[in-house]
């Protein structure tokens, strides 16, 4: 079991990159969990954020020290939720969770369902401008859930596994994704984790049927 920190936002508008959610809030007390998320919390573009397969953002609280000592000149700045992240423990990395996982929070159901694919508005956050690229290189992603029965959840109540329903952790996701080089027999084997999202079993078909890997750069760059 592993307790945890939760977290929820509003839209806000911003002249470096528009509208967002990711400037969270620490909540406590019950709250309703649908299946799009967590009651009051909202994304800005939900084309790439939000929606059934991305319900919740879960970023490992230890990671923060990791980017305290990577950029020591910014200490104050690494600290949950910076990366607009709906939960955050200790215990839970991408290395001991699993594409595919259900979890028990509260009444509420949750299954991993994806690696995080950082993007460039993690730039303008921390004044890096190619942060989304080195978290996207470090593996320290976070992952993304969804919610598979719905109900009320609270910060005092511990996330549980339930079940483990893949071989490939969130860590070899995110290699498989963004860190090797083309490899259909390892995008085939990633298709067929339990519980993987539609956007990722789409973009790995893409990756076999035209043969390469797509352009990172709009992603992480904004271009």
């Amino acid at each position: 079991m592993y307790y945890l920190q939760v977290y929820r936002g509003k839209i806000i508008s911003s002249e470096k990159w528009g509208s967002s959610a990711i400037n969270k809030l620490l909540v406590n007390g019950r709250l309703q969990l649908t299946s799009l998320g967590l009651e009051g919390d909202e994304q800005a573009e939900t084309r790439f954020h939000g929606g059934p397969d991305r319900a919740l953002c879960h970023y490992p609280m230890e990671h923060y020290l990791f980017w305290k000592r990577q950029f020591p000149e910014l200490t104050e700045l690494f600290s949950p939720p910076l990366f607009g992240e709906n939960l955050s423990t200790e215990g839970m990395t991408e290395e001991n969770v699993y594409i595919g996982d259900i979890f028990q929070w509260g009444e509420a159901l949750i299954q991993v369902t994806q690696p995080r694919a950082p993007c460039y508005k993690l730039n303008h956050l921390t004044g890096i401008n190619n942060f989304s690229a080195i978290m996207q290189d470090s593996g320290y992603c976070g992952w993304l859930y969804r919610v598979i029965s719905s109900g009320f959840v609270s910060v005092s109540e511990p996330i549980r596994l339930l079940s483990r329903n893949s071989d490939i952790s969130v860590k070899e996701a995110i290699s498989i994704a963004f860190h090797s080089p083309f490899d259909e027999e390892e995008y085939q084997r990633l298709m067929r984790a339990a519980g993987l999202s539609a956007s990722w079993n789409l973009k790995m078909q893409q990756r076999i049927l035209y043969g390469k890997i797509e352009d990172f750069s709009r992603r992480l760059f904004g271009k």
